[in-house]
């Protein structure tokens, strides 16, 4: 893929779309392209950290799985989103596995390489610094729902903040209601459950295979109902 083209995908990516271009440019000659087939492990828990990875293309999904076999997924990522960003900091191993829900593209930057630019530009540590602080805060509000929230409450607050996520009422994620249950950590059978309830409410509809949201006051309302 052309430097070039990778360097204007990159200006969609929070972690360097504030870059100007001439430093996107720098960074796009350093990534490397890598393919994933469908249910490939691209990560596994307790791995060397040592790169970035971006979604070009295509879904992963970041999890922990118990010693029973249970999976609970700790994100869903898509195109223009990223993982592996604290192993551009320290060189602690990685805290999860990363599974490819799909065939998935991704653009992978060693640490090595990072550290080199940002030596050279420090405006980039701060930006990933920030990021990093948005994503401690959403990761405190995950744990804050999962402690407080019923189940139907922490699926309105995870559909809330798919569509915020999007910019869009509609959630062009798929999320069967197993992928719902394995972030919420519930039964398939109790979102399922929820889910038709919230149709009925005329909360939300689906559109093929994707969540439109009907009505964000109430599912907020839903949301915060503590129990």
């Amino acid at each position: 893929m052309p430097v070039s083209t990778i360097a204007n995908f990159l200006a969609t990516v929070p972690l360097f779309k504030s870059l100007d271009a001439a430093e996107r440019e720098r960074f796009a000659e350093l990534v490397r392209e890598k393919t994933y087939p469908k249910g490939s492990v691209i990560l596994f828990e307790n791995d060397p950290g040592d790169a970035l990875f971006v979604v070009r293309s295509g879904r992963v999904k970041v999890v922990l799985l118990a010693e029973d076999g249970r999976e609970v997924i700790l994100s869903l990522l898509g195109a223009g989103e990223y993982f592996g960003e604290l192993s551009l900091i320290d060189d602690q191993p990685r805290s999860a596995h990363v599974i490819a829900m799909e065939e998935s593209i991704l653009l992978v930057l060693r640490r090595e390489d990072f550290r080199r630019r940002v030596d050279a530009s420090p405006g980039v540590a701060w930006v990933l610094l920030q990021v990093l602080s948005r994503r401690l805060r959403r990761a405190d509000e995950k744990i804050g729902s999962l402690v407080l929230l019923d189940v139907p409450g922490r699926i309105a607050r995870m559909l809330l903040d798919a569509a915020a996520e999007g910019g869009s009422d509609l959630i062009e994620k798929p999320l069967t209601h197993q992928t719902i249950a394995h972030v919420i950590g519930a039964s398939r059978e109790t979102v399922s459950r929820a889910m038709r309830e919230f149709q009925d409410f005329g909360w939300v509809t689906n559109e093929r295979r994707r969540i439109r949201l009907l009505n964000k006051t109430a599912l907020l309302d839903r949301s915060q109902h503590r129990m």
